[in-house]
């Protein structure tokens, strides 16, 4: 099968992953996850003229990502979203500014203007995609959406998930190799979340204790600058 079938592939396997939502914000572990994933983009951010910035997100889900990069800085009017799912798009369309415009379907097909954006944000978009090929395809539509001097910004899990084959880790040398003229950078973050929930269930606070150990973080934030011109 072609890498033009993988969207259909890759809402087949959402589909078969109908279950109460892990990472809802009442769930076990996942408030101190997203809090700490917050500081790491502030830091990440730091010193950048967010307001001025244009960005737009592969993957865009129910428009979370996107609330929160509005509380961190980013005008509406500046944002975009992508996403595959009609479900989810309409859950977005719902909760964000009609200012913030949102595109349907397969984002490595979508109508972005060449070096258009200052940032374009994956974030757990990867490691849904199984097909080695899609990914190249979807990596070049993101490169060739930026600026030069602008960056792919990246979250997502480096190691495979024994229990969910619908997903597979994107490891850093795998990374770099999707965008290889890029400049990256990259900070490890994230409690492994099965851990995360196990021990959030005894105590909150045994988040921060594990995840002082750096081999227990299995997600990387990363930013992949795009050279500039000359």
């Amino acid at each position: 099968m072609s890498v033009d079938h993988e969207p259909d592939r890759v809402a087949e396997r959402y589909a078969r992953r109908q279950r109460p939502d892990r990472y809802a914000i009442g769930s076990p572990g996942v408030r101190p996850m997203l809090a700490e994933r917050q500081v790491a983009l502030r830091r990440l951010l730091a010193g950048l003229d967010l307001p001025t910035l244009r960005l737009v997100e592969v993957g865009c889900g129910s428009g979370g990502n996107l609330l929160e990069l509005m509380q961190l800085g980013f005008v509406a009017e500046h944002l975009q979203g992508i996403e595959l799912l009609p479900e989810r798009l309409a859950q977005a369309r719902a909760q964000l500014p009609p200012a913030l415009q949102l595109l349907a379907g397969d984002a490595s097909q979508a109508p972005i203007a060449p070096a258009s954006q200052d940032i374009v944000y994956a974030s757990t978009v990867f490691s849904s995609l199984l097909d080695s090929g899609f990914q190249h395809q979807m990596a070049q539509a993101m490169w060739s959406w930026l600026k030069p001097g602008g960056a792919v910004l990246w979250y997502d899990f480096t190691v495979n998930n024994p229990r969910n084959p619908d997903v597979r880790g994107v490891p850093l040398l795998r990374l770099q190799t999707l965008f290889p003229q890029g400049r990256l950078s990259h900070h490890r973050v994230t409690l492994a979340p099965p851990l995360a929930r196990a021990v959030c269930r005894v105590h909150p606070a045994l988040y921060g204790v594990f995840n002082t150990l750096p081999l227990l973080r299995t997600h990387v934030l990363a930013w992949v600058e795009k050279p500039r011109a000359g």
